[in-house]
């Protein structure tokens, strides 16, 4: 006998990961790039690409489905507006290179269950460890989205009177680059883990910058850097602590950030109920995998941790940053 209810959840679920993979094989080839000047056939593309047509062709229709190409007189694929505008390598709101990142991500979020039952993470992300060929790809897969968060910030916030920027856990530095090219009388420091300080480096010299941009080697958790600053930001930094270790980090903060100067932290932040915004509750899957205490924590405890470190006028936004961070802002009393 059949069963009164269909497993339709179950099965949507089931199909409903080919999307993503098939958005992340075509990032992979940089498939969208040829395209940019107009539709191709799939043998034209594969030729562009120097790929087999017959194997090319069911991703560019499984890239149709997923709302990312679409067909032209039938039988030639074009980009969509939105693939055009972020997955065309050199466009400047250029995604395409997060295809590093999505991968680290997904295949972490697939041992979650390993990771819970073990009770410590499977893929773990130990930055002091990682060969330096795996940083460069994390840090690569992350740049896009940091150049993309200091534009974000400079254009939405009021970064004109400000001097001294604090580019805190910075990775590849893009986020202090990007603020820098936007705001012409802005100066930066990056401070990083020693492993991954020589990343930024070698970005901040690659982006000419390296007359307005200082990176530095430390560990926020454990002490505060010298000098002074009117603004911090905090990129994908809190989600990667613990409690203990993101409340230390953000009082670090605290002593270095002049009265009146203002701090963001951009990153995945959960609402209270802990059931939304749904890229920080699925985040959560991966977080669990990567790092031994690292999550998307909730407003609450990201205010409670700010009003600790001296911070006042609180402010969170959800999923209103590039790609789908959330942003809380606070002023240094």
């Amino acid at each position: 006998m059949q069963p009164a209810i269909k497993p339709a959840t179950i099965l949507r679920h089931a199909y409903g990961i080919y999307p993503p993979l098939a958005m992340l094989a075509g990032m992979q080839l940089d498939l969208f790039t040829p395209l940019k000047d107009g539709p191709m056939t799939a043998a034209a593309l594969a030729k562009a690409l120097s790929l087999p047509t017959d194997k090319l062709r069911p991703l560019l229709y499984a890239l149709v489905h997923a709302e990312l190409l679409t067909l032209v007189e039938g039988h030639r694929f074009a980009n969509t507006p939105e693939a055009d505008v972020y997955l065309v390598r050199d466009r400047e709101a250029y995604l395409g290179s997060a295809h590093e990142l999505y991968s680290d991500l997904w295949g972490a979020a697939l041992t979650a269950g390993l990771s819970i039952r073990a009770n410590r993470p499977q893929v773990k992300h130990d930055f002091s460890e990682m060969s330096e060929e795996k940083l460069g790809a994390f840090f690569r897969g992350l740049h896009s989205g940091a150049l993309a968060t200091g534009r974000y910030l400079t254009t939405t916030y009021n970064f004109a009177p400000l001097r001294n920027l604090l580019d805190v856990g910075g990775g590849s530095g893009g986020v202090c680059i990007a603020a820098c090219q936007n705001c012409r009388d802005l100066r930066g420091t990056i401070i990083e883990l020693p492993k991954v300080a020589p990343i930024a480096h070698a970005m901040v010299r690659e982006a000419k910058l390296a007359n307005r941009v200082e990176v530095l080697a430390a560990d926020i958790v454990e002490r505060a850097p010298d000098g002074q600053f009117d603004v911090t930001v905090l990129r994908n930094l809190i989600q990667v602590l613990g409690p203990d270790a993101a409340c230390r980090a953000l009082r670090n903060v605290g002593q270095v950030i002049e009265r009146g100067g203002y701090l963001f932290i951009v990153g995945h932040v959960l609402q209270d109920s802990r059931l939304a915004p749904a890229e920080a509750v699925y985040l959560n899957l991966a977080f669990l995998s990567v790092y031994e205490d690292g999550q998307a924590h909730t407003e609450r405890e990201h205010r409670t941790w700010l009003a600790e470190a001296g911070f006042a006028d609180i402010d969170v936004r959800y999923s209103a940053g590039p790609g789908g961070a959330s942003i809380v802002s606070a002023r240094k009393g």
